[in-house]
This record gives structure tokens, C-alpha cells and sequence, in this order.
């Protein structure tokens, strides 16, 4: 299993993006990242700062991690890839009938990150049925 340190995310990101910078050549996942950057033109200027690989990013700060934000991005493409938890891919699809597939992937996103923090806080698994439901309560919503 991939389990990279807080170090290597960033350094992954911060070297993707540099070597799109310069029009290197890009490793699948390296295109895969770089295109979310240029999705999020305000992580941009973060990620050509070398001191940023040591910043922290709390919540009280009031500022997204782009690390975290990004990686998130890349999660859900992967679970998308694959309809890993079953039905997510579906779900998906749901969404973008009323959204763009970046606004959609957002949506996925908290929901995500809702229920990672449940489980943390609860000391359990990972509850994918319950992070299908948010995402379908939200595909079912009217914006």
C-alpha cells in the first residue's frame, strides 16, 4: 500500500508542478496532479514557494491546505476510476446532471472529509455508506 510521509506529498506535488512549469516530461500521475493545479489557480503561487513544504495549514488560520486539497482530488479520481466504494461513480454522474464535474468532485469532497473525521473521532472504520448518502443527498438536492 502507497503511504506517503507529509514530506513526499509535497514535495510530489511541488515537483509536478515545477516540471510543468518548465514543460518537462510528466509521469501519468504527475499529469494527473498538475491538471488539478491548473484547476486551482490559487494554490499555484503556493506551490513554486520553497518554504511552503514546511508550512502548517490549521483550521483556525482560515486557510485551505493545498496539499490536502489536492490529494483529496486525486483520492476521488481514483475511487471514481474504479466505482470504489461501489456506486460512487454513479453518484458522481448524478451530481454533474445539475453541476460541473469539478464543482461535483468538491461535493464528493466534503463529503470525504466528513467522514474521515467521523471515523477518527469515533475510533472507526471507514463508513462508505454513509459517504455515498451524503454525496447522493446532495445529487438529489436542487442547487
Amino acid at each position: 500500500m502507497f503511504n506517503p510521509s507529509r514530506e513526499q506529498v509535497r514535495q510530489f506535488f511541488t515537483e509536478a508542478w515545477a516540471k510543468r512549469k518548465q514543460a518537462g516530461v510528466l509521469t501519468p500521475l504527475e499529469t494527473m496532479a498538475t491538471d488539478l493545479v491548473e484547476l486551482h489557480p490559487e494554490y499555484q503561487a503556493d506551490l513554486e514557494n520553497v518554504d511552503i513544504s514546511e508550512a502548517d495549514f490549521p483550521v483556525e488560520g482560515g486557510r485551505t491546505n493545498p496539499f490536502l486539497h489536492l490529494s483529496m482530488h486525486l483520492a476521488i479520481n481514483e475511487q471514481l476510476s474504479i466505482d470504489q466504494p461501489p456506486g460512487i461513480k454513479a453518484a458522481f454522474q448524478g451530481l454533474c446532471a445539475t453541476r460541473d464535474a469539478h464543482e461535483a468532485a468538491h461535493i464528493i469532497m466534503e463529503a470525504l472529509g466528513e467522514v474521515i473525521w467521523e471515523a477518527q473521532r469515533l475510533g472507526t472504520p471507514f463508513d462508505s455508506d454513509r459517504y455515498l448518502e451524503l454525496i447522493q443527498r446532495h445529487a438529489t438536492r436542487s442547487r
